[in-house]
């Protein structure tokens, strides 16, 4: 890019700095007063500056000319500041080598690139005899710059200094490495870079290519290992701009080059490889430069909160089944993905100049021990110091099965890849055309590929990262680097897939086995499908991102992809029907009463099949595991075991027939055997205190340790008590709520658990002959250690203790808890309120999906309750911004609501809680919520 595309003279006029600058010089003032009128001009330039640059990045899109713009305005700047430092402030008279300065710029600033809020990184450096000259004019300097609020990244050295410390610390080494001379002395300057090259350089360049490979490696790892989480910080993140630059430090050390140019010329890159170096360059800087620009600081997490503006600004619109916002972030990911085939271009390259950094070890071999041997039964494919490697640059013309062949070998050889083979495989993707896609062998291997005894989640990353899997499955070629744009799915629809299987791998590995001990115990009954299991989870989200529902277009891609890799028609179904139903029994589990008989009859009659119950439970599994960290937990476990025991029974012919009433005899009976060393009447008084809803639903277990609870809480006197239970592997806290019936009390029980923090996953709800209620509300756990979990839940307990006796108003403590989240506020989620009456026999099942907030749950329960109907049980389901809760009710007259205006009401009633009003009312109000009414109540 020529300078004179920059239009530098729009972003800062030099002359008219200069000028006004001598202006000040020239009113006679006192120097705190010129400084103070330098200061204002300096700050004003920089600011003015940068707003012409945004308004030039809006009109031209160009990332890298907002990034020299910006960069050139700071050194206009500084050279001004420089320039009237030593000239009014600090004037050497007849100035001797002593009094010499040279500024240099280094780090980023020194390529040459500034994004708006980027440090601006300084050397000052002086000759090797100083006087106290050289340091008054960098105090001087520095102070104006800090005071226009910039942040500067300085150092002050002679030569000396500055080539010693490069040798010794590679940060140092990298930032001179960049240097650029701004003003004062050349000489100075020139002779920086001539020692530097001869005494650092020159021939060290295998430890500054190690250093930065394990530097990258540490940053991954620090900022998450993949590419594609969909908050990614872009200068940090992998395939984000510092990667890029370590690309080009490397380059510029071992080449001695200063553009893709002559990156070209010496054979690393060939021309279409330099030109999307540049446009990746221009892309990332563009995003980071908006970024900025928005937030009004240096920030590079590319949130939820901003990729919207972004988008829009970047001039990206919405298309059938994408988003803009979500056709941005797959440019974003697709650009990522660029610089990590960028990445192996170099290091291939840098093997020829021998020098090889092996993935995981950072070390460097060189070319001239490299052993090379045969494949056993392959003639194309040789071993390279144990890394695959091509016999000869024509293996894929002649035979372009052999893109996936290669991929076959190396998983069942268990082998590292030579960066020449993955350079040449990323240059004859054009060979895999529908010949190849169509080719028994080629759909053989693949499928040995897919489900693989060993990684195959490895060998598929390497496929996805080389571009041979999205031309080989055209289908997948279209969901990579897609984002969904919600807080739930932390990851690109490819990485998901992936890391579906990597999950079902290690379940099968053992890896897993304790965390999934039922999952784990199944798949040796699956043998025959276990190639099933793997192609459906690769299959199950590739249809995301149409307008089709992506499950039902899912099934259709499934269809057409089967019987190309080896399936036989009733195999191609039953993946078909896999991918269809792979959401349900995930929804089934979270959002049913999994109490209620109806619900596992329901289940049933979908599943049809105990193998294809196994096998929709271990796809569950993976898919919610795959979705990000800390979406799983071991309360989603239990829901899943549950669903599927009681499923199982039903399809195996164990299910009773006995009537209800026979049951809830049958619970009594069993349950006074466990209360039998109790008094008689204290026997009867506890039996006599439960209906027969309660017998039917509450495990054996839970039933004698309530009765406990309940008799020690009217031995206490304790009309109100809480008993707090932990689950470790569920990962829940279990909170047993004994308190008089109101009929907002489970409002009022999720206001209080929203005020402490609490997110509450289920409730189940039970009222006593005598008129009391017995909650049972489950928690998110906190803690690891049982003993800081049960002294939060203490905590908890206390909380909804003091808000239903009336020690604390609820609307207070709430008020000081809704403050949304930040990045809650892009999504925008449309309400919806289902009412159904076919989902249970007994009770009307109410769904509520909307934007989660704090407080939602206590709103919804408290507008149930004002429209009389009583909750059974309650189901909890967030996922990420959008929450769906169901609810099991009744009429006041035990009844369902089947009255068309009465589920009108209702529908009306909850949606208006979504109104932009109903969102600031974030908990029951006085007439709702009178604290004095409810500790009247409580006793």
């Amino acid at each position: 890019m020529r300078l004179s595309d920059l239009h530098l003279d729009r972003i800062i006029d030099r002359q008219a700095l200069a000028a006004a600058l001598t202006e000040i010089v020239n009113a006679d003032a006192s120097k705190d007063q010129m400084r103070n009128q330098v200061l204002k001009t300096l700050k004003t330039t920089w600011k003015d500056g940068k707003a012409r640059a945004e308004t030039m990045l809006l009109e031209d899109g160009g990332g890298i000319a907002c990034a020299r713009r910006i960069s050139g305005l700071m050194d206009q700047i500084i050279a001004a500041l420089y320039d009237f430092t030593v000239e009014h402030i600090y004037p050497a008279v007849n100035p001797s080598k002593a009094e010499s300065l040279a500024i240099i710029a280094v780090g980023g600033y020194g390529r040459g690139g500034l994004a708006p809020g980027s440090d601006i990184d300084l050397l000052f450096l002086l000759p090797y005899k100083q006087t106290p000259w050289g340091e008054q004019v960098v105090e001087y300097m520095l102070y104006m710059l800090w005071d226009m609020g910039l942040k500067v990244g300085h150092s002050t050295r002679n030569i000396d200094d500055a080539i010693r410390l490069s040798r010794e610390d590679m940060t140092i080494r990298t930032s001179l490495l960049e240097a650029r001379f701004l003003t004062g002395s050349q000489e100075l300057f020139d002779e920086l870079t001539t020692r530097f090259d001869q005494e650092i350089v020159a021939d060290s360049g295998a430890e500054f290519v190690q250093a930065k490979l394990i530097e990258r490696d540490i940053r991954h790892k620090k900022a998450g290992s993949t590419r594609y989480l969909v908050e990614p910080n872009v200068k940090e993140s992998k395939g984000g701009q510092r990667d890029l630059q370590t690309l080009f430090w490397i380059a510029k050390y071992i080449y001695r080059v200063h553009s893709t140019e002559e990156l070209i010329k010496r054979g690393v890159f060939s021309r279409s490889e330099a030109k999307l170096f540049s446009k990746a360059d221009d892309f990332l800087w563009a995003v980071r430069c908006h970024m900025h620009f928005l937030y009004g600081k240096a920030e590079e997490r590319l949130s939820f909160d901003i990729q919207r503006e972004i988008a829009t600004r970047l001039g990206y619109t919405d298309h059938p089944g994408q988003t803009g916002v979500e056709r941005f972030m797959k440019h974003y990911f697709l650009v990522a993905k660029d610089v990590g085939d960028l990445t192996r271009i170099i290091s291939a390259a840098l093997e020829e100049e021998q020098f090889k950094e092996t993935p995981g070890t950072g070390q460097i071999y060189s070319t001239l021990t490299r052993k090379k041997r045969k494949i056993a039964g392959s003639t194309d494919f040789i071993l390279d110091h144990n890394r695959i490697n091509i016999a000869d640059d024509e293996v894929f013309q002649r035979d372009p099965v052999n893109l996936i062949r290669l991929f076959y070998l190396a998983d069942k050889h268990g082998l590292q890849y030579h960066p020449h083979v993955i350079q040449r495989v990323s240059r004859s993707l054009k060979l895999i055309k529908s010949d190849v896609r169509n080719d028994k062998e080629a759909n053989r291997l693949f499928l040995e590929i897919v489900a693989s005894p060993r990684t195959p989640e490895r060998t598929l990353r390497r496929m996805n990262e080389s571009g041979v899997l999205g031309q080989f499955i055209p289908d997948f070629g279209k969901i990579v680097a897609m984002m969904q744009f919600n807080m739930y799915h932390h990851y690109t629809v490819d990485e998901h897939l992936l890391r579906c299987i990597a999950i079902m791998s290690e379940i099968e590995h053992e890896t897993l086995k304790n965390e999934h001990p039922l999952a784990h115990s199944l798949l040796p009954t699956l043998k025959n499908d276990r190639h099933l299991l793997y192609v459906t989870l690769l299959l199950h989200d590739i249809a995301k991102g149409r307008p089709e529902d992506h499950s039902t277009a899912g099934a259709k891609i499934a269809r057409k992809l089967c019987p190309r890799f080896g399936l036989n028609p009733s195999e191609t179904e039953l993946v078909a029907w896999l991918v269809q139903e792979h959401l349900t029994m995930s929804k089934v589990a979270q959002s049913r009463d999994l109490n209620d008989r109806k619900t596992i009859a329901d289940f049933a009659a979908i599943v049809q099949t105990t193998e294809r119950l196994k096998l929709l439970l271990l796809i569950t599994i993976c898919d919610i595991k795959a979705v990000g960290p800390g979406v799983w937990n071991g309360w989603k476990g239990q829901l899943l075991r549950t669903l599927y025991h009681e499923t199982e029974l039903l399809l195996t012919g164990g299910f009773s027939e006995v009537s209800q009433i026979e049951r809830s005899n049958q619970a009594r009976c069993q349950l006074a055997e466990q209360l039998g060393d109790w008094p008689e009447d204290k026997r009867k008084a506890v039996l006599a205190l439960h209906y027969d809803n309660y017998m039917l639903t509450v495990p054996q277990e839970d039933q004698k340790r309530h009765a406990d609870f309940i008799r020690a809480s009217d031995e206490a006197g304790k009309i109100l008590n809480i008993l707090a239970r932990p689950h470790e592997f569920e990962a829940v806290t279990e909170l047993t709520i004994l308190s008089p019936d109101h009929p907002r009390l489970l409002s009022i029980i999720a206001g209080a658990c929203a005020a402490a923090g609490a997110n509450i996953v289920d409730a189940q709800i039970f009222t006593t002959t005598d008129g009391r209620a017995l909650d049972t509300i489950l928690i998110s756990r906190e803690f690891d250690t049982n003993d800081d979990e049960m002294r939060r839940a203490a905590r908890v307990g206390q909380l909804i203790e003091d808000v239903l006796t009336g020690t604390t108003y609820l609307p207070e403590v709430l008020a000081r808890k809704t403050k949304a989240r930040r990045s809650a506020r892009a999504f925008h989620v449309t309400p919806r309120v289902h009412i159904n009456n076919t989902l249970s026999e007994k009770f009307t099942v109410i769904e509520v999906k909307g934007l989660d907030r704090t407080g939602l749950l206590s709103e919804i329960t408290n507008a149930i309750s004002d429209l009389s109907l009583n909750i059974a049980s309650a189901h909890i389901t967030t996922f990420g911004e959008k929450v769906i809760d169901t609810f099991y009710v009744t009429g006041l007259d035990g009844q369902k609501i089947t009255g068309t205006t009465k589920q009108a009401n209702i529908q009306k009633r909850l949606l208006s809680l979504f109104d932009k009003s109903g969102s600031d009312s974030r908990a029951p109000d006085n007439k709702n919520g009178d604290p004095k009414k409810l500790r009247e109540t409580a006793g």
